[in-house]
């Protein structure tokens, strides 16, 4: 996480490293973004940089967390709108994420995210998406989900359903940008898919 000088800073100010970094993000894999692009474009010294994060990864991990925080928020309040649906709640999420991908910035971003990972990103996304952050995520959004719309017994199948039907939103996103597919494939891909979740695979 940023130390508390870089929180302490205008927003404005904020925004422009966060916006700057982003692209430099998106403009080369991880391992290989500068520093020096960052902090000249965000117009702040070297020094400052190491005022507000411990080093690139600091930065680099903030965005992804404030990225899955936005996108957890947005989740709930879909929910609330589409009365506890987390299928059709889940689309709609999907889309809008899809339809933000038309920003190639951001698109950009994500692919360098998904396919080019090393050790230390591989293991800050793993830790982002650990059990103990799902499992506070889920109980955050457990009191909104109406379990009319799904065939579950009991608390234990609902937590295994949001988990499923999650990795399978998120194996699209990858498989977005490995096979270089359009919004409509991986929307239909996502969609087949769920589909056959709904209406179940044996006979």
């Amino acid at each position: 996480m940023p130390k508390q000088t870089f929180f302490n800073l205008p927003a404005e100010k904020q925004q422009a490293i966060i916006t700057t970094a982003i692209s430099e993000f998106a403009r080369v894999p991880f391992q290989d973004a500068s520093i020096a692009n960052i902090i000249k474009d965000a117009d702040i010294s070297r020094g400052r940089f190491y005022q507000y994060f411990e080093d690139k990864e600091d930065l680099f991990f903030y965005l992804l967390t404030e990225e899955m925080e936005q996108r957890h928020a947005n989740f709930i309040t879909e929910l609330k709108r589409r009365n506890g649906d987390i299928l059709s709640t889940l689309v709609e999420l999907f889309k809008q994420t899809l339809k933000q991908f038309d920003d190639e910035r951001l698109k950009e971003f994500y692919k360098n995210v998904f396919l080019h990972l090393n050790y230390k990103t591989e293991k800050a996304i793993a830790n982002s998406m650990s059990d103990n952050k799902f499992n506070k995520r889920y109980e955050e959004i457990k009191p909104y989900i109406n379990k009319q719309y799904l065939n579950v017994e009991n608390d234990e199948e609902l937590f295994h359903t949001v988990q499923l039907i999650s990795a399978i939103m998120m194996q699209n996103f990858v498989l977005k940008f490995a096979k270089n597919l359009s919004n409509e494939e991986v929307l239909d891909s996502f969609s087949i898919q769920l589909k056959l979740l709904k209406r179940g695979i044996t006979k």
